[in-house]
């Protein structure tokens, strides 16, 4: 089986769970001995492991569209489209794509980020999922995540190829229901050409069948799941030059994410417990809001931003803390709790978190019962057996949730679509 899957970043670089999900996926997926994935993604920087996927950027996919005639394009395209879905194709093929090339050989550059331009570059990335798609050999179409689902159709149209997409967030989890219209209008085209569509939890899934107007049949869930503790994470050793306990939110500082609920919790347990810092680690449009929120409650002393962590920075501040919280607005899953839980931290989480649905042993709260999340926090701080049992059964849950399994569905998700088009 051959998957050609499109994604948007990779680790060592990433910018939010998206990243971390394709990685843990797709070395579940490699275990299958038969399984062969190209992943591409918008920029590679060449320090990914490829040793068990082939990486492949956007960035390095010569476009030559200058010279092409109408007839090469009607030879091309005009059978896979509907004539309304070529002519608007062509029409923005011929605007002006002397503007699109910025090197002498003929590829678009990307940011590998999400910069201002993102709608942008989102298009541009659907233009070189064309050329890729016409060129690489492959079963299944695999798209991650909304930036990537233009290339999957485009893909699908070129290769009559069966399309998954794979959501792990909808927009109405990242704006609070605040719906942008073109990302709405984007999701939805995705799922309405998706062969099958995959979400991260039946959080999620009851989002696209309600908002997105999608066939339940057409829905399923594959649960993420968190990747194996390595010996480098092993050897980091927690940074402690006190006996306070350390309380850890860690991820982007934005609405969805709930970062208020947690100044707000630290305020109450800071009126009953002395020996207790709170973390707010990460960096978004909030930050600053949080800075003075943190402020105004009188308890900047104990409360601490030390910014965006990555790599074996986020394994030291794990290590480092006696509670992990993630009080999610809306999370579709949220693999960081599992991760805590991965190396010994109690954890709470949101009811409103796609990773509730599968963790036992997490203490969950209603995002805005602040009272309900700072009780949580004083007992596990002041009650050394609370602490000690959701340390020791939450890394035994946590590492029997493995991307092998997940991997598994997804494949009994490609021989579905596959059996479906032969």
């Amino acid at each position: 089986m051959k998957a050609l899957m499109f994604g948007w970043e990779f680790p060592p670089h990433i910018l939010g769970g998206l990243g971390t999900a394709s990685y843990g996926l797709t070395r579940g997926m490699s275990l299958q001995e038969d399984m062969e994935i190209t992943f591409v993604i918008p920029k590679p920087h060449g320090d990914e492991d490829q040793s068990f996927l082939r990486i492949l950027g956007t960035c390095n996919v010569p476009v030559v569209w200058r010279d092409v005639s109408h007839e090469t394009l009607q030879d091309r395209f005009g059978q896979y489209m509907d004539p309304q879905q070529y002519y608007h194709m062509r029409n923005h093929i011929y605007a002006d794509f002397s503007n699109l090339y910025t090197n002498d050989l003929g590829c678009i550059e990307f940011s590998g980020r999400y910069p201002d331009n993102l709608l942008e570059e989102i298009n541009n990335y659907s233009i070189c999922a064309g050329v890729i798609a016409r060129s690489e050999p492959y079963d299944v179409i695999h798209s991650h995540d909304w930036l990537t689902y233009p290339a999957g159709i485009h893909a699908k149209h070129v290769s009559g190829k069966p399309l998954v997409i794979h959501v792990h967030a909808t927009d109405f989890d990242r704006s609070r229901g605040q719906v942008n219209p073109q990302v709405y209008s984007i999701e939805k085209n995705g799922m309405d050409h998706a062969d099958k569509i995959i979400c991260v939890s039946n959080l999620t899934r009851n989002t696209v069948i309600e908002k997105y107007h999608q066939d339940p049949n057409k829905v399923v869930t594959v649960h993420n799941a968190v990747e194996p503790v390595s010996e480098a994470v092993e050897a980091i050793q927690p940074i402690r030059n006190t006996d306070e306990k350390i309380v850890t939110f860690l991820g982007r500082i934005t609405m969805q994410k709930g970062p208020e609920y947690f100044v707000e919790a630290a305020s109450r347990v800071l009126q009953k417990a002395q020996n207790v810092r709170f973390v707010m680690a990460g960096n978004g449009d909030m930050m600053e809001e949080m800075i003075r929120l943190a402020a105004k409650r009188g308890i900047s002393e104990r409360f601490h931003f030390p910014g965006f962590l990555k790599g074996p920075a986020v394994y030291e501040m794990l290590k480092s803390s006696d509670v992990y919280i993630m009080p999610s607005v809306s999370e579709p899953f949220g693999i960081s709790p599992l991760e805590a839980m991965q190396v010994g931290v109690p954890t709470i989480i949101s009811k409103q978190s796609g990773c509730a649905e599968i963790l036992n042993y997490a203490i969950k709260t209603d995002y805005w019962d602040i009272d309900a999340m700072a009780n949580a926090i004083y007992s596990i701080i002041c009650y050394p057996a609370l602490y000690e049992f959701l340390k020791e059964e939450g890394k035994r849950e946590v590492d029997n949730i493995k991307w092998e399994y997940a991997g598994n569905k997804v494949r009994d998700i490609y021989n579905e679509v596959c059996s479906r088009y032969s």
